[in-house]
């Protein structure tokens, strides 16, 4: 189960295109920002729910833009930018509906959990240089510097002969990402400090794990298998905050 979990890890950073990506631009004041709290802002052209008002809650996928949150299965936080409608848990009457989603990636992943926290560098959930798209790295050319994070929780299950018995295991993951700082060295796929302290692995060529915690009794697994040395904590704290599990 270990493949996968990195599989989800990886590509989850794409789900987050659903409502697009917003780059540094001239602040036109606080008036003219157009806010998920004020029914402002809309799902772009292409996904499902294109043209509707993205809700200050959950929507139906598993997505809280407004509170930095999905919780759903991982196949749900890719289909609406896929085009396709929440998964609801049913196979069959499912694909009888939508019956390409069978052959989208995602779809042997719907039955992992996945959990998502992010902040407002990450992904903000105001619209400031009024292009229709949520805003990354508000204030920053690109995600060096900018303190972004992102966490990914997941789980689920798999059958296993033991012992001549077919057993369920459950497995869980925890991931931590972050933005490098602006001055980070990068070097033979570990991203450093300016002073050579090293940050975690790279992913996405800015980011770093800085936190990698996996569970899985049928691998004989446990507990954490990467911590950050100088970005141990929640976020991009320096002190760890958090137990291994």
């Amino acid at each position: 189960m270990k493949k996968l979990m990195m599989i989800c890890v990886v590509v989850v950073f794409a789900s987050f295109a659903q409502l697009g990506m917003a780059q540094i631009g001239t602040d036109p004041g606080d008036d003219d920002v157009n806010t998920i709290r004020d029914g402002e802002v809309l799902y772009l052209p292409g996904r499902y729910l294109e043209g509707e008002v993205v809700p200050k809650g959950y929507d139906d996928y598993g997505y809280n833009y407004m509170s930095h949150l999905f919780s759903g299965s991982y196949f749900n936080s890719y289909a609406n930018g896929a085009g396709f409608p929440p998964y609801d848990g049913d196979d069959e009457s499912y694909l009888a509906e939508n019956p390409t989603a069978e052959s989208h990636w995602a779809w042997p992943y719907r039955q992992t959990n996945l959990t998502m926290k992010w902040n407002d560098a990450w992904l903000a959930n105001t619209d400031r240089d009024l292009d229709g798209e949520l805003d990354r790295h508000w204030g920053f050319d690109s995600y060096l510097g900018s303190g972004a994070w992102l966490t990914n929780v997941m789980s689920g299950s798999y059958e296993l002969e033991v012992n001549g018995e077919i057993t369920e295991i459950h497995w869980n993951s925890f991931t931590k990402i972050i933005a490098v700082p602006a001055d980070a060295v990068l070097e033979d796929g570990i991203w450093f400090t300016a002073n050579y302290e090293e940050i975690g692995y790279v992913i996405w060529g800015q980011f770093a794990i800085t936190q990698d915690v996996y569970n899985d009794p049928g691998e004989a697994v446990h507990g954490k298998q990467y911590l950050s040395p100088t970005y141990p904590g929640l976020g991009n704290l320096t002190s760890e905050v958090m137990g291994s599990e």
